[in-house]
């Protein structure tokens, strides 16, 4: 087996897990570490097949304090999803088996099909994607699951909202006032709930007019009604730095500085989450879990 590199290396266990889900005459014969991954460390594992061809799967694995300990909700959510998916027309990875609570791999890990295709974070194509993306909602949306989505909840509160430095305070000011009434009446659907530029994989052609959607991934957001909340964060020390800001807010993308009360709120204040990952292993090595985690918030 060849590696890229040192950190495409994948665990002993893990390999012997895949290795018991592949199909007769088939190995492992390559793997490579996919970037990007916030939650979770992705390997792509090149299978060879009988007749002397190649097939791809990606091994995600939650070796994460934080997230090892919600691993089994969030993996079994997710295999969940993606069985509902198969057949429905959304491109999303297929199934292949889950282990989400370690008693195979070292760390609790889901082993799905490989997606080809590449996210887009700049404004590359910006045109053609835009409407696309929202294409690709409306289909997500049209899916019917036996279980019904759950009753709507807020991510926030109006009181809670606090802008982005150079944000159009106008129109956050009436968008605060929206989540401020009551929900207005509304039909249930099925939603991705983190349905973003890093999580849509695009074929890039030559030409623009070539462009299209291969995949739509990380289906952990998804919760049935009565589904257990996990312990997530509530709060965040107000010198996280974020990832990128919000299109739209700032007008590009850039690194900017968390506006307090961002998490668990980032689509009220403007982040987009990518910061959330460092101050919170920080907070856990200290033994922090923030105020009232155990009620819950984004997953």
């Amino acid at each position: 087996m060849t590696n890229h590199d040192e950190a495409a290396a994948v665990r002993p266990s893990a390999l012997a897990w895949v290795s018991g889900h592949l199909e007769a005459g088939e190995r492992i014969v390559g793997t490579e570490a996919l970037q990007g991954g916030i939650t979770a460390e992705m390997r792509r594992l090149t299978i060879g097949t009988r007749d002397g061809g190649t097939r791809d799967l990606v091994l995600r694995a939650f070796v994460d304090p934080f997230f090892v300990e919600h691993a089994e909700d969030l993996l079994n959510r997710e295999a969940g999803v993606l069985t509902l998916l198969e057949g429905t027309g959304v491109p999303a990875p297929g199934l292949v088996a889950v282990d989400p609570t370690a008693a195979h791999c070292e760390y609790p890990s889901l082993l799905m099909t490989h997606v080809a295709g590449r996210t887009i974070l700049d404004d590359e194509g910006l045109e053609a994607r835009v409407p696309l993306s929202a294409r690709q909602l409306v289909a997500i949306h049209a899916v019917r699951p036996a279980e019904r989505p759950r009753e709507f909840e807020a991510w926030t509160t109006a009181d809670s909202v606090v802008p982005p430095n150079g944000a159009d305070a106008a129109v956050w000011a009436a968008a605060t006032e929206v989540i401020r009434k009551p929900a207005p009446p509304y039909e249930r659907r099925f939603l991705h709930r983190d349905f973003h530029p890093g999580n849509v994989l695009f074929a890039v052609p030559p030409s623009p007019a070539g462009l299209r959607i291969t995949g739509v991934v990380d289906w952990v957001g998804y919760r049935p009604p009565g589904a257990r909340r996990t312990s997530v964060w509530r709060t965040a020390p107000p010198t996280s730095r974020c990832r990128t800001d919000r299109r739209g807010v700032r007008g590009s993308l850039r690194p900017m500085r968390r506006p307090a009360g961002c998490w668990p709120r980032p689509r009220a204040s403007g982040c987009t989450g990518g910061c959330w990952t460092g101050w919170r292993s920080r907070r856990l090595r200290s033994g922090w879990r923030g105020r009232g985690a155990t009620r819950g918030g984004r997953s």
